[in-house]
């Protein structure tokens, strides 16, 4: 698990490095947060300590997603350089979310990076082992995903992968797209096919 986290912390890293300041200041599919913003983000696991943490918690009175917006919010600033160096330094750290083991590590890398890369237009190749995991994970157990998409009597299918979950309508499409909007992101319901994309366009209706 490890060697794919580093692996796929090293790929970003090779990419954030290139993107041009427009692309760096461009927004992300995390509202409100722009590129910049979301590397900070996946960042701040290796760039602030325990004692820090801990304050700034403290400080948001226990809410991690206050703390975390102004964390990236303050540190968006810091020169691009930095925050890529951050990454790739630590592309070995065996850092974990809370209840997450090392799956929730590589999942908090994969969901981020195309949260960048998907609205850039750039492809970023993803080890199928690591999708699959990601995807495994994201899905969890029940009626909806860990972000709370609603699963109930729908099969998920990737296009471009082995994968699938769940049962009932079919709904297809690539995997990263897959990820993506069983993560909570907003994207267009094109993407998929089958029977239950339809939900999609009922929902935006």
């Amino acid at each position: 698990m490890m060697e794919l986290i580093a692996a796929g912390r090293r790929r970003l890293a090779d990419v954030f490095g290139g993107l041009s300041e427009t692309q760096w200041r461009a927004p992300s599919l995390c509202e409100g947060w722009t590129v910049a913003h979301v590397v900070a983000h996946m960042t701040m696991p290796f760039r602030i300590s325990e004692r820090e943490f801990a304050l700034g918690m403290q400080q948001a009175n226990g809410r991690f997603d206050e703390f975390s917006d102004a964390v990236a919010n303050r540190d968006s600033e810091l020169p691009q350089t930095a925050l890529v160096a951050a990454l790739r330094d630590n592309a070995g750290h065996p850092w974990m979310p809370p209840g997450g083991g090392l799956a929730g590590a590589l999942s908090h890398d994969t969901i981020h990076g195309l949260d960048i890369t998907w609205p850039l237009s750039i492809t970023c190749p993803i080890a199928d082992e690591a999708m699959t995991i990601v995807l495994d994970l994201i899905v969890g157990e029940g009626g909806r995903s860990l972000f709370g998409f609603d699963l109930a009597g729908v099969q998920l299918a990737a296009t471009d992968l082995d994968w699938s979950s769940g049962a009932g309508a079919p709904l297809e499409g690539r995997s990263r797209d897959l990820l993506l909007l069983i993560a909570g992101r907003t994207i267009p319901p094109d993407l998929f096919s089958g029977p239950g994309a339809r939900r999609l366009e009922t929902a935006r209706q």
